[in-house]
């Protein structure tokens, strides 16, 4: 996929795409230094982390203002999805690194986003209108870290794989949550789940 297939089935402006493009560009100068991304991937990177980042913006809550993005890595999905509006995105990443590289990337295209260079457990507990997770950890995991960021309203958004029913049938966590599956535009075997009632426990 190029950029300009991407920029045509996801509907941004040029200016966005601009902004998308500059985030790819800091990306390919760091990954030699830093294992960002799987090194395959860079070569389909407007698939395989922009189109799969930015698919998650027709998910979001109308209104939705202030996202966390848990386990930030490279920072897909919440640096993209800050790029195309979002406006207070909070990207927690525990190493240091990986969080210079996010501010290097925030400096580079404007991105409206706060880096939390921690632990997702060091953090002091804030509301967010969306939490989002890519390929970070199991889903019973991830909703409890989820829940200290979430209210009635909020919406979670995570990638999964293949295995997702496995994944669905072992979280305990999520039994009185609302799950709604989505396939994956990006990957014919992923799929984003939206679980909603997130602050019931």
């Amino acid at each position: 996929m190029t950029a300009e297939e991407f920029r045509r089935q996801i509907g941004v402006s040029r200016e966005t795409l601009d902004r998308l493009s500059r985030y790819v560009a800091v990306l390919e100068r760091w990954q030699p230094r830093i294992n960002l991304v799987g090194r395959s991937t860079l070569a389909d990177v407007w698939r395989r982390h922009m189109l799969d980042s930015a698919q998650l913006h027709a998910l979001l809550p109308p209104g939705a203002t202030r996202l966390v993005d848990l386990g930030s890595g490279a920072g897909f999905p919440g640096m993209v999805l800050a790029i195309m509006g979002v406006p207070d995105v909070h990207l927690i990443e525990s190493n240091h690194r990986k969080a210079a590289f996010l501010g290097e990337v925030s400096r580079e295209t404007s991105a409206a986003v706060t880096v939390h260079p921690r632990r997702i457990e060091a953090v002091v507990p804030f509301a967010a209108d969306v939490v989002t997770a890519r390929a970070l950890a199991p889903l019973d995991q991830l909703v409890r870290w989820a829940r200290p960021f979430a209210g009635e309203e909020t919406v979670m958004l995570f990638h999964k794989g293949q295995h997702v029913d496995n994944d669905l049938t072992q979280a305990t966590s999520c039994r009185n949550m609302r799950v709604q599956s989505v396939p994956s535009v990006s990957d014919s075997t992923g799929t984003i789940l939206r679980l909603t009632r997130a602050g019931r426990a």
